[in-house]
């Protein structure tokens, strides 16, 4: 079975979309959801346009599109609603509760959720993506003592998105050393990550899937064989045991679980709200 969804907001559509596609998740077994993002929509005219694509996607189909909405300005959302789709209004199914139990008023302040308004926030998310581009994959180990988290492993088995995300969504400044096929015969942890242990965390993969990365980026290669996947990933976690070193695998994990699972284990907390 297919369904249409639309991700509807007056501003970047994140909101509308995180919190729709951990709903449809839930349903992905049996149904095929052909989904579309329409941002900005902030305007009558942009309101009404978002409309008659909801009704051409509904005469093209056997049942009502799947629309989630975070639209703020009421007149915006009676356009949308008189679409043809079925409408989850995640932002006023919770303001009217919220309004009662805090005692005030809604401002219906469109775009505060992801503004700059805070700028020590986006100051610090921004100083930590930088922190994480510096120092990815081993590039400078000057700054590890600025650190909050070094996480290490084998090429390819995900420390740079893990990084990036970390250093985006909670402003952690978080560097990435590899092992690599060169430092495999007698593998130790450098010098240089070893006197940062405390901060040190450990990814690992499945050997089969990280034959697969390897080989989308050099096919045919030593580097992505399968008994050259299998032999670092054994002697990588084989040092996380003799080091005592945390370390968790990112086969079947988005980067979001990843992130979450590495902050409550390491009780990391935060910078940015």
């Amino acid at each position: 079975m297919e369904r249409n969804v639309f991700f509807i907001s007056d501003r970047t559509g994140i909101t509308a979309e995180m919190l729709g596609q951990s709903l449809l998740s839930q349903f992905e077994d049996n149904v095929r959801f052909n989904q579309k993002t329409l941002p900005f929509i902030d305007t009558p005219e942009k309101a009404h346009d978002a409309v008659a694509r909801i009704n051409a996607a509904a005469e093209n189909a056997d049942n009502r599109p799947l629309i989630f909405e975070t639209v703020v300005r009421p007149e915006i959302r009676a356009i949308i609603a008189e679409s043809k789709g079925i409408i989850m209004d995640f932002f006023h199914t919770f303001i009217g509760p919220l309004e009662t139990e805090l005692g005030a008023h809604s401002s219906f302040s469109v775009g505060k959720a992801h503004s700059t308004r805070n700028i020590h926030a986006y100051d610090t998310r921004i100083a930590a993506v930088n922190f994480a581009l510096n120092n990815d994959d081993g590039a400078s180990t000057r700054q590890y003592q600025d650190a909050d988290i070094i996480l290490v492993g084998v090429s390819r088995c995900g420390k740079t998105p893990t990084s990036l995300y970390m250093a985006m969504q909670f402003g952690i400044r978080a560097a990435n050393y590899p092992f690599t096929e060169d430092d495999m015969e007698r593998l130790q942890m450098p010098a240089a990550v070893k006197q940062f242990k405390k901060k040190v965390y450990g990814l690992t993969i499945d050997p089969m899937r990280l034959h697969q990365i390897r080989t989308e980026r050099r096919a045919n290669s030593r580097y992505a064989s399968l008994p050259q996947c299998m032999f670092e990933v054994r002697e990588v976690e084989s040092l996380y045991r003799r080091e005592q070193i945390p370390f968790l695998n990112t086969t079947s994990r988005s980067i979001e679980e990843l992130a979450a699972t590495i902050m409550a284990e390491t009780g990391l907390e935060r910078h940015i709200f």
